[in-house]
């Protein structure tokens, strides 16, 4: 399931399909392989050694601890740092700092040695988007009017996101646009009661956690050394491993991917039974797709970014990271609420495609 970059001849066929000046759409199109030299660094301050909780004091990865400390996970400290258990290979646990924020550039072709930045994580596009700036949710009239995301045209974003263009897999359906996906999932957002930065959250808590791991030297490129952690006292599961490239952004932004992330939260007995109940109309492959839809999200570093500043959890494609997946993966939501939300529909809203016809 690794995203091939495709590194085709684009520009001739995209020329076809958008007529513009050719030195305009050239620019326009390497901006996304050469990325952005004058980007504005941000001080990232040092990790803490430990943190206080309860009035007592833990330590912080890379030590670890013989049982599972009685901290919150996730935790955010008075100082601002914030944490995440995980469960190690070794049987032992940690304190992983994990503090969503902005910092070095993320840009792999600039890389020494193993060193990654968090890049700007607290970055929202309040340019093309000031009402989602405000309020963390977009608004959907002001995306109806939307010609132009990061100074390209929504029309060859949504060209280069489809399949088989800049990526194997793409970043939108065949049938879908960035518009309409963008307005899908706020209106999906929106009922749940979140918002896009609270859905990025949780996402940036695992990439952090890779990133911590590359700091200390203890990745490798299948990792395997935190196979659980917890989040709002769900037990989940965890996988990642790097690929040789990097995956370019559609938004021609300094946004990267490099990394396969799975999450996974097995459902409870109570869960199941539960979803048996109401969702019996289906058939066996339904079901199973259903399940899987919910529980696992399968994604790249790319993802939180997206959510974070554009709101885009991709479209329907196998890197999507479901607004109703991230709410019921770390706890957010419960799958009673998330139902209540949308009675009968799960299925159909986890699967359905977001099109010009089904989202008006």
């Amino acid at each position: 399931m690794n995203r091939s970059t495709y590194r085709i001849d684009l520009y001739k066929e995209i020329h076809k399909q958008f007529p513009v000046n050719g030195g305009l759409m050239k620019r326009t199109l390497l901006s996304g392989f050469i990325m952005m030299l004058c980007t504005v660094l941000y001080g990232q301050a040092s990790d803490p050694s430990e943190i206080v909780y309860g009035g007592k004091s833990f330590p912080l990865y890379p030590e670890t601890l013989n049982s599972r400390p009685p901290v919150p996970s996730p935790f955010k400290a008075e100082d601002g740092t914030e944490t995440v258990t995980v469960f190690l290979k070794d049987g032992r646990y940690a304190l992983i700092p994990v503090t969503v924020e902005n910092g070095d550039p993320l840009l792999y072709s600039r890389r020494v040695g193993t060193t990654f930045g968090k890049d700007h994580q607290l970055h929202i596009d309040s340019g093309d988007f000031p009402e989602f700036a405000r309020t963390g949710l977009h608004s959907e009239s002001h995306l109806d009017e939307r010609k132009m995301i990061t100074g390209y045209p929504v029309d060859v974003i949504t060209y280069i996101g489809r399949p088989g263009r800049f990526s194997y897999s793409g970043f939108l359906a065949e049938d879908e646009d960035i518009i309409s996906v963008l307005k899908g999932d706020n209106r999906l957002v929106g009922r749940l009661g979140l918002t896009h930065p609270g859905l990025a959250r949780p996402l940036f808590h695992v990439w952090n956690m890779i990133l911590k791991e590359i700091e200390i030297g203890r990745w490798a490129r299948f990792y395997e050394n935190v196979p659980s952690f917890f989040y709002h006292d769900q037990k989940i599961l965890l996988k990642a491993e790097g690929t040789k490239g990097w995956q370019v952004s559609i938004f021609q932004d300094e946004i990267q991917g490099r990394f396969d992330i799975s999450v996974q939260r097995t459902l409870s007995v109570e869960e199941m039974s539960f979803l048996k109940e109401h969702y019996s109309r289906l058939d066996g492959r339904q079901f199973e797709q259903l399940e899987q839809t919910l529980s696992v999200i399968h994604f790249s570093e790319m993802l939180p970014y997206y959510i974070m500043r554009y709101g885009f959890y991709e479209g329907h494609t196998d890197y999507r990271s479901d607004p109703l997946a991230i709410a019921f993966v770390f706890g957010l939501k419960t799958l009673e609420a998330i139902e209540a939300t949308f009675p009968g529909r799960l299925y159909e809203v986890l699967t359905d495609h977001f099109t010009t016809e089904t989202v008006k």
